[in-house]
């Protein structure tokens, strides 16, 4: 009962995590405007994401265009767009191991050993896709915070931390929750079988009654 528990609570934190590592590779609030000092255009909010930049005006209109080419785009946000499409695919790739193993819940005994292999699989790729994802959010943070302290930066090209950057943290923490939850789920089920296999071997009764007859005619033959 405890163990369908944590499987549930992991599967449910691995599609939370799954989800939200879609929603910010496609997002564009990575880098936001900042309205420091002489910036103080605030009608007008520009977003900058992997994909695409965004201008948003008065809350009136948005409009929003693909970056012309990838060698435009700085080395964190390059190196950003194949991390984050990597940590998608790991992240499904869990989701879909992780149901399989859950499906497997109730199989014959047999089949124990492989459904614990399945299930600690699960938990390793949800705690690789979330490391995978961390490594572009906090890059890209750092940057931003490198440049907004920078005296060099000029001020109209200083950026804050978006929206996607927050939800990208709040992902890696339900992806690597989720894998811990497997592999902790994964290690306490191979305690619970090595202690139940070594329980001590009971013989019938009738078994050693027998014994005890041919050893007894034996002796009366000698």
């Amino acid at each position: 009962m405890i163990g369908g528990a944590l499987q549930i609570a992991g599967l449910l934190l691995g599609g939370i995590g799954m989800i939200g590592t879609f929603a910010v590779t496609g997002m564009p609030q990575w880098r936001v405007s900042a309205f420091i000092e002489n910036n103080i255009i605030v009608f007008e909010t520009i977003w900058e994401g992997l994909w695409m930049h965004c201008i948003r005006q008065a809350n009136i209109r948005m409009q929003c265009k693909a970056y012309d080419s990838v060698l435009a785009l700085s080395a964190d946000l390059q190196a950003s767009r194949g991390l984050m499409c990597a940590g998608s695919v790991l992240s499904f790739l869990a989701f879909v191991v992780a149901i399989i193993g859950m499906k497997c819940m109730r199989c014959v005994p047999s089949s124990w050993q492989a459904k614990g292999y399945i299930v600690l699989t699960a938990g390793i790729l949800f705690i690789l896709s979330g490391v995978v994802a961390l490594i572009p959010v906090c890059w890209v943070a750092n940057s931003i915070i490198s440049d907004f302290y920078n005296p060099m930066v000029n001020v109209a090209q200083k950026r804050e931390l978006g929206e996607a950057l927050y939800l990208g943290w709040v992902s890696v923490f339900c992806l690597t929750a989720a894998g811990a939850v497997f592999c902790c789920f994964c290690h306490c089920r191979e305690e619970t079988r090595s202690y139940t296999c070594s329980s001590p071997t009971l013989y019938p009764a009738h078994s050693q009654h027998r014994k005890t007859e041919s050893s007894y005619s034996k002796s009366q033959y000698v």
